[in-house]
């Protein structure tokens, strides 16, 4: 891998939590505890399985008692949506991935414990969507799996609206990454752990390969390497 953590530390720096984007408010308890008992219902006593497509692959951010391997046809990977914060500022806008329609996505799937299952659920959806803003961004899609297809849940598949960036170049995405960092790190540390974890598993996306090549050509020269 060309995108090492060398490379990948020239792309940090401290940057300041300034807090979530103008209009976004987070969700109440009650309404979190709705759309955990929601999704609950929607699984109809099966149970759920969460997948995992960047960041919650290294970093979950909730607790399960299973995984495997699991490949999403229709949809794939895409540095997609423009952030401000997190990974980005305002004066340098960061990239984050999502779903877009098309194409093939092998990644992981998490299963969620039966005996904490509203808590567990909850604590998902407080790390992906915990704003009112963001609150559509969690569906059921079907996955292939070694044990047969299933139903599972998955966050931003199919965003739309402002914040959406589609049909970027591999060049601009790079570009980018390479630049953007916000208070929990940067778009370059942010494409090498999904790329580095992917590779644990065997798993290696044509398109995060191009980009990881292309962001540490872009590092380089920025630090005149």
């Amino acid at each position: 891998m060309m995108l090492t953590p060398e490379l990948v530390a020239l792309s940090l720096r401290n940057e300041p939590d300034i807090g979530p984007e103008p209009g976004w408010i987070l969700m109440t308890d009650e309404e979190l505890d709705a759309v955990a008992r929601r999704i609950i219902e929607e699984s109809a006593g099966q149970p759920i399985w969460v997948f995992a497509y960047g960041s919650l692959i290294w970093k979950p951010g909730f607790d399960a008692v299973g995984e495997m391997r699991a490949t999403a046809y229709g949809w794939h990977r895409s540095f997609c949506l423009k952030m401000n914060r997190w990974r980005g500022s305002p004066d340098q806008p960061g990239l984050m991935m999502a779903l877009e329609r098309g194409g093939r996505c092998d990644g992981l799937i998490y299963r969620l414990p039966d005996d904490r299952l509203e808590e567990e659920v909850r604590r998902a959806l407080v790390r992906e969507v915990r704003f009112k803003h963001n609150k559509d961004m969690v569906r059921w899609i079907p996955v292939h799996t070694p044990e047969g297809r299933k139903q599972v849940l998955v966050f931003w598949a199919g965003p739309k609206g402002e914040r959406v960036a589609a049909d970027l170049e591999h060049e601009e995405v790079a570009w980018i990454l390479a630049r953007a960092c916000g208070s929990v790190g940067s778009g370059a540390e942010y494409l090498y752990n999904t790329v580095a974890h992917l590779a644990e598993y065997g798993i290696r996306d044509r398109n995060l390969w191009r980009l990881q090549h292309l962001v540490a050509e872009e590092l380089k020269t920025l630090h005149a390497i």
